[in-house]
């Protein structure tokens, strides 16, 4: 991360690496503001004997679809349908519905629990989906998440986010930790844990490993981490600073920032550590490297002009390799990162004494902002582009927030005390 001139104000550097105390496995707690222009009135039945379960699924459901900021959810006091046959539309037309859904649960002797779900449109009183899963108990919850992917898709027409998770950095004390959450913060568990710096986490495309760089050996090194076995690489150790890594699109590579040769310049690894190859040459700093979904290009930062602004290049030889400038609105823009679709990205801007989450399109170059908050970071798109996860501060202290791509929809995830920093917003699941 480019370090923030509040903090540093004489220094032009690669890594941000100041996070104050947090409580390392505390679940994130998530306040909304705002919401969408038109939202979907929606009524979610509790389902059938979920009562009786330690874990229920409708709550889930409800708080993913509420958290998304395009529903509004209706009250169900005093109707409970749980089968299609059940409803009564006109009750639902008459509270203002415009879909319903409705299901059970059922505690299995082996310990799972099968769960049914209709979806129905209230209006045309039609049923638009289904959806039948039997899970372990303890599984409930991410059961929750897929119907509330299903029904957020089966709605809006986008893919659904519920089911994703978030990597971001927590600090206890001297001991620093690389935390992975759900994308409702709960389940969050660290993945490494020192008293060195960690940071700039980075996921793989298929979500089973993550790159990150940690100071544990006194200087920044990229590590590559695989999630479910915890074994990790060094794929990144060379002389002087190893910084900033981001994973292409196919996985095979990782860009990197070295001052291997003197400055700092984006460079391209194998995910295994070999295979060096340069990519940019510039007088400057270039960092902060983003692959376009293609990964035919990258955008970085670089102050090579002077400022530090956003550039773009092609990754590939067979094109020049001149950067090219993409922002010239302002003295600072920061922190690149591509949507999903290649059509925007997200960066930082620097407004008066503001430091801002904002969005440019790259084919008319239109800058929006996002946020009024007073010192934003690390902006980072859902796997969708619908939500912005980043780092800002409330009270002197950093806390995770994660902002609409149109700015209508604003939500905080926090813990009770200290700081979280540094958040990447992971991929859809590979079994979708």
């Amino acid at each position: 991360m480019w370090i923030h001139p509040r903090r540093f104000p004489q220094a032009l550097a690669l890594l941000f690496w100041l996070i104050s105390s947090s409580p390392l496995q505390a679940a994130l707690d998530i306040e909304i503001f705002g919401g969408g222009a038109t939202q979907i009135p929606i009524a979610i039945v509790p389902f059938a004997t979920e009562e009786k379960l330690a874990q229920g699924v409708t709550p889930v459901v409800a708080a993913d679809l509420q958290r998304s900021g395009l529903f509004r959810l209706v009250d169900t006091t005093g109707l409970t349908p749980h089968e299609p046959t059940q409803v009564s539309y006109p009750d639902w037309i008459g509270r203002g519905a415009g879909a319903l859904v409705i299901g059970s649960t059922v505690a299995l002797p082996d310990g799972q629990v099968a769960i049914r779900v209709t979806l129905l449109d209230v209006a045309r009183q039609a049923r638009l989906a289904s959806y039948s899963e039997t899970v372990p108990a303890g599984q409930l919850r991410a059961a929750a998440h897929r119907i509330a992917d299903m029904i957020y898709e089966k709605l809006t027409g986008d893919v659904g986010v519920f089911s994703t998770r978030i990597a971001y950095i927590v600090k206890q004390g001297k001991k620093y930790a690389l935390q992975v959450a759900d994308a409702d913060g709960f389940n969050a568990q660290p993945v490494i844990e020192y008293t060195e710096p960690i940071i700039s986490p980075s996921w793989s495309p298929d979500g089973t490993q993550l790159a990150y760089v940690s100071f544990e050996n006194k200087k920044p090194v990229v590590y590559v981490q695989t999630l479910a076995t915890r074994t990790r690489k060094a794929v990144a150790n060379f002389r002087g600073s190893n910084s900033a890594p981001v994973w292409s699109p196919d996985g095979k590579k990782l860009a990197v920032v070295l001052s291997l040769m003197g400055g700092s310049q984006i460079f391209l690894v194998n995910s295994d550590g070999g295979g060096l190859q340069r990519l940019t040459q510039s007088p400057g700093i270039d960092t902060e490297p983003s692959f376009s979904p293609d990964g035919k290009h990258i955008i970085f930062t670089s102050d090579r002009g002077g400022t530090p602004q956003i550039y773009r290049m092609p990754v590939s030889g067979q094109t020049s390799r001149t950067a090219e400038r993409l922002t010239f609105e302002g003295s600072y823009n920061v922190s690149p990162h591509y949507s999903p679709d290649g059509k925007r990205f997200t960066f930082i801007h620097r407004s008066g004494g503001r430091f801002n989450v904002a969005i440019q399109d790259l084919a008319t170059s239109q800058v929006q902002l996002l946020t009024d908050s007073q010192f934003d970071e690390s902006p980072s798109y859902a796997p969708n582009g619908k939500m912005i996860l980043y780092a800002t501060e409330v009270g002197g202290r950093g806390i995770l927030s994660a902002v609409s791509s149109d700015g209508r929809t604003r939500q905080q995830l926090s813990t009770q005390t200290g700081d979280v920093r540094e958040p990447a917003w992971g991929p859809l699941p590979k079994l979708r």
